[in-house]
């Protein structure tokens, strides 16, 4: 078990298959944390106000609409599934809702690169941003593999979700899962929730289900795991996530360690180089 001292590493689950659209978690994001308000454009995205995670949308609800197939042609209940290309006419569309947050990476690429120490991982594992301390440099911006850290445009400082690490020293839970009217975003220890989840899974699946699938979950992909996971009912690409997330400093540590016998080595053929000439 992750654990920082005595403290077992906190996380989110998000189940979005019990996720409503409702936005009570963006609304609760923005009140707790004063995240100014970021327009009313529905952006012709549906319902979708807000479009992506960034300086002033710490959580984004992302509606996606899909064509359903009718009944007669799938061959299964009306619940049905995306429709296909030539496959009759659509009977409808089904919507997938997903709350999308910072995913708090195990190896976060936003911490390796930032050179003022602004971001820090805290006790619960999580990773966050000290705004008096960034000096707006930006590095963290294009090493993030999700693309959510961003400087706010008015005084050009990052900012991302914290997982509400106020809340979280008071024993709280944070304020998007509080607000979550049907348990869609669940808070706790990680290793308590990625449990939770393969159980989940295993339940969907039995009941006809088999495209339920976890995203994040697993310690050993190109971030080391996230400290906010999902359970999606399609591809991750369909909810705007990357299929394959890689932390683009994950061989930073090697790197410096051949930089550092390179070095040692140029430093040694001069040295050498020197004596010869004194001699």
């Amino acid at each position: 078990m992750a654990e920082y001292g005595t403290q077992a590493r906190m996380g989110f689950f998000t189940d979005t298959s019990v996720c409503i659209g409702c936005k009570a978690c963006e609304v609760a994001c923005k009140e707790w944390n004063a995240v100014p308000d970021d327009g009313l454009d529905l952006l012709g995205m549906s319902y979708d106000n807000t479009g992506a995670l960034g300086a002033d949308t710490w959580r984004h609800v992302a509606f996606v609409e899909q064509p359903v197939r009718p009944a007669v042609d799938l061959g299964m209940p009306a619940v049905g599934a995306p429709a296909q290309d030539g496959a009759g006419e659509d009977a409808g569309v089904r919507w997938l809702m997903s709350s999308d947050v910072c995913k708090h990476c195990t190896h976060a690429g936003c911490l390796d690169v930032c050179p003022t120490g602004a971001l820090f991982r805290t006790e619960f594992g999580t990773v966050v941003v000290q705004q008096d301390i960034c000096n707006g440099c930006g590095y963290c911006v294009p090493a993030c593999p999700y693309g959510v850290i961003e400087k706010r445009e008015t005084d050009g400082r990052a900012f991302k979700c914290t997982l509400c690490y106020d809340r979280l020293g008071a024993g709280l839970e944070p304020a998007c899962a509080k607000a979550c009217p049907t348990d869609s975003i669940q808070f706790g220890e990680l290793d308590e929730l990625r449990e939770r989840a393969d159980a989940r899974v295993r339940e969907l699946h039995a009941e006809g289900a088999p495209e339920a699938r976890l995203y994040g979950r697993d310690p050993d992909d190109g971030v080391g795991g996230d400290g906010a996971f999902f359970l999606l009912l399609d591809e991750p690409e369909v909810y705007g996530l990357p299929p394959d997330p890689v932390v683009p400093t994950r061989h930073l540590a090697g790197m410096w360690k051949r930089a550092a016998v390179a070095a040692a080595g140029v430093a040694g053929a001069l040295a050498v180089s020197f004596l010869g000439r004194r001699r």
